[in-house]
């Protein structure tokens, strides 16, 4: 079961790709702002280019948040770099190869990885979640934007 609003964002490092080169990235260095995860089951599909594509177009409006967006997928991070810089992606893509970051945040389904966002606050929590049910769909920008003002309405 996916993890609700309130409750501790399981911590993980994973290594990525971003700015044309690979990293290590931390949810916990990542506190005292909120950090868009969003899991998608891979790159180059349909949908999730879609997806991944429409939140780098507008990741100039979720950075007026001061949060930072990381895109989770169980591809690795070669793919990842052929990803971003075939599309010209401005966010990190995180490698979850083992899966063991979705299964954390309970977002595996019978059919694999379920396209998934959170919000996690600056603190460290839940604070807005959105599992889709069939993954033909994804969260909106305009959707995670009105959780990010939620979320600094409450800070």
């Amino acid at each position: 079961m996916a993890l609700l609003v309130g409750a501790t964002a399981p911590d993980f490092t994973l290594p990525g790709w971003y700015n044309q080169s690979a990293g290590s990235f931390s949810l916990a260095a990542e506190r005292g702002h909120p950090v868009v995860l969003a899991f998608y089951p891979g790159d180059e599909r349909l949908v999730c280019t879609r997806q991944m594509c429409a939140y780098s177009d507008s990741i100039a409006d979720l950075h007026l948040f001061d949060a930072v967006v990381w895109g989770i997928s169980p591809s690795d991070v070669d793919a990842h770099r052929s990803f971003a810089e075939g599309r010209r992606l401005k966010m990190p893509l995180l490698s979850d190869v083992d899966r063991s970051v979705a299964r954390a945040y309970g977002v595996i389904g019978p059919m694999g990885l379920r396209r998934s966002v959170f919000v996690v606050d600056a603190a460290g929590r839940i604070a807005w979640r959105r599992v889709v049910a069939l993954n033909l769909t994804f969260p909106s920008v305009a959707e995670i934007r009105t959780a990010l003002d939620e979320v600094r309405a409450a800070a």
